[in-house]
């Protein structure tokens, strides 16, 4: 993992009103009146791939908000290897877990390159007192992390290595465009698949063969799904 280093941190150059993706950020359900509370910085930060925003057991000065890119949570197993347990995306909020331990649980590492709001905690545990509003976002936030996790090992962690592969580029697709896929390492992805890197290559080779997906760029990254139900055959 790559150590960031963001020369202007804390330097509060947010401006949530008028943020392009508020609606599906944290401060979605804030009002005007809400403002006036904020006093510390909120943060507009950008990683370049491989950046690290979180350390896992490190100490959460605060939670993320993606605005644009892919990041992802890695968790170290007893026996020392890392495992993905998620890949977040835009309107995803890292580090909720924060507000109870004051740590990060999982480590967050950019995938592509990454803009993300750096949001205080002492912000978000006085305005989900202060709002009701912010308090009922929290924990719908929350839920759906919770959910979001589960389902992601649930999908990915059983089935032939196809079917994982296949369930993998279902959940990759654009949210505006759902022919858009985007993929990134084998490696990576076989740490998200429990699946050999090699393995993950063959499958993914083998889609293009069938003309399920056709790459868009020579890194192998991104895809266009050209027969989504070529996905569910083996």
């Amino acid at each position: 993992m790559i150590p960031i280093k963001t020369a202007s941190a804390w330097r509060g150059t947010s401006d949530c009103r008028n943020c392009a993706v508020r609606e599906m950020v944290l401060f979605a359900d804030l009002e005007e009146s809400d403002f006036a509370t904020i006093h510390a910085p909120i943060d507009d930060l950008d990683y370049a791939p491989g950046a690290v925003l979180a350390q896992e057991g490190g100490r959460a000065p605060g939670l993320f908000t993606l605005r644009s890119g892919m990041v992802k949570l890695v968790r170290t197993t007893s026996d020392g290897r890392e495992r993905i347990v998620r890949v977040m995306r835009q309107g995803d909020v890292i580090g909720l877990e924060a507000l109870v331990h004051g740590k990060f649980e999982t480590a967050a590492v950019a995938l592509t390159a990454t803009s993300a709001c750096r949001i205080p905690l002492d912000i978000i545990q006085t305005l989900a007192v202060q709002s009701p509003r912010l308090h009922q976002s929290l924990m719908r936030k929350w839920s759906h992390n919770q959910k979001e996790a589960e389902d992601w090992l649930a999908d990915l962690n059983f089935g032939t290595a196809r079917q994982r592969v296949a369930q993998f580029v279902l959940k990759m697709r654009s949210p505006t465009d759902t022919q858009s896929v985007t993929l990134f390492s084998r490696e990576d992805m076989g740490s998200m698949l429990n699946l050999k890197m090699e393995t993950v290559s063959r499958e993914v080779s083998l889609l293009v063969r069938q003309g399920v997906l056709e790459p868009l760029d020579k890194h192998g990254r991104t895809y266009r799904l050209l027969k989504p139900g070529g996905l569910l055959t083996d």
